[in-house]
């Protein structure tokens, strides 16, 4: 069976391929002093070096990455809850970060203090900045599991504006004037940042369970979406490029015993910031590079001993860090104390990231 498959039954699949050398992990740099519970999310700065983790053990750590992998902490600062997302401001200079508090709050890099600038009635799933039409100062994006969609002036205490969604949100991302969320009972909404008051688009996903994550493509034509049944699904907003919308299987594993496929979520996916191909990674405990274009997979990894719950290339895409951290998709009683816990640097090398020509296959 091939991995990928066209959504639309008019048209051809195109090229597929599973061919793929297999990476090499010995390698890989462990970063020194991880957050001491689960690690929900983490993402590098578009600016400097810096490393920001979100952790259950209600702390958001800072750290410093070279491109080489070396490594230290740079900072630390609480929340009165597990944080769930954090998010660079687009030049660099402030981190907001958001929780089971229901707040977010906001870092500054130059002081190095922490205040908090939005509230939510329930816990703040996720958060991100956008630039308003007009205006020179970037706002605060935080999703709710209270259903709503929040934007934050950082002048004000108000928020200053709110979208009342169809259900809770699990996952929500920005790319440009893009703004996608994947919520409860697998809806799929989007918003034009540009008219930021308005839902622009509601679909269902089209993969069957429940959505784990959802990634906006970086020149913000559409969604990469992954799904707790190891797919991820690729949709466009232009209804000209719907025959070019797409599903793939990965983070499936054939059983040792007997027939069948043992099926695992989709935790993370990330764009390469200089070549555009892009990484899945999941509860199988691996991940892999991919070209959307082409539909090829460049390169797969071995399991790295554990789940991976959060993933992200740094601004030269260098390096991809990886959180290898129980995801709490099994509930509380599987979070045992032996569990690692840990984030790993693996430096990409010069092939593995780059595009495939598919007709080489």
């Amino acid at each position: 069976m091939p991995y990928f498959t066209n959504n639309s039954r008019s048209a051809p699949a195109g090229p597929a391929s599973t061919a793929s050398s297999m990476g090499d992990i010995s390698a890989d740099i462990t970063i020194s002093s991880p957050p001491e519970d689960s690690i929900s999310d983490l993402v590098f700065s578009k600016k400097s070096d810096l490393l920001a983790v979100a952790s259950w053990d209600k702390r958001v750590r800072i750290y410093n990455v070279s491109g080489t992998g070396a490594n230290s902490g740079k900072a630390i600062y609480p929340h009165e809850g597990p944080v769930l997302s954090v998010a660079w401001s687009d030049d660099g200079g402030k981190l907001a970060s958001g929780g089971t508090d229901n707040a977010a709050r906001l870092w500054d890099v130059t002081t190095g203090q922490s205040t908090q600038v939005a509230a939510h009635d329930n816990p703040i799933r996720s958060v991100r900045w956008f630039t308003p039409q007009g205006a020179n100062a970037q706002m605060v994006i935080t999703g709710s599991w209270d259903k709503t969609v929040k934007y934050w002036d950082l002048r004000q205490q108000q928020p200053a504006g709110s979208v009342e969604l169809l259900e809770r949100v699990y996952t929500m991302d920005v790319s440009r004037d893009l703004l996608a969320i994947g919520t409860a009972e697998k809806h799929i909404q989007v918003i034009n940042l540009k008219n930021p008051g308005t839902i622009f688009e509601s679909r269902i996903s089209p993969l069957t369970w429940q959505t784990r994550v959802v990634t906006c493509f970086p020149d913000a034509s559409g969604v990469a979406i992954g799904g707790a049944e190891g797919r991820c699904a690729f949709i466009y907003l232009d209804a000209k490029n719907s025959s070019s919308e797409f599903t793939f299987k990965c983070h499936r594993v054939a059983r040792a015993r007997g027939a069948g496929t043992n099926v695992y979520g989709v935790n993370a996916i990330s764009f390469h910031p200089v070549h555009g191909t892009f990484s899945t990674a999941g509860a199988d405990g691996t991940f892999h590079y991919w070209d959307k274009d082409s539909r090829t997979k460049t390169r797969g990894f071995p399991h790295v001993g554990g789940i991976i719950s959060a993933t992200g290339f740094n601004r030269t895409g260098s390096i991809f860090a990886y959180a290898i951290s129980y995801d709490w998709s099994k509930g509380h009683q599987y979070n045992t104390p032996t569990y690692p816990n840990k984030i790993m640097l693996h430096r990409v090398g010069d092939e593995e990231a780059k595009r495939k020509d598919a007709t080489k296959y």
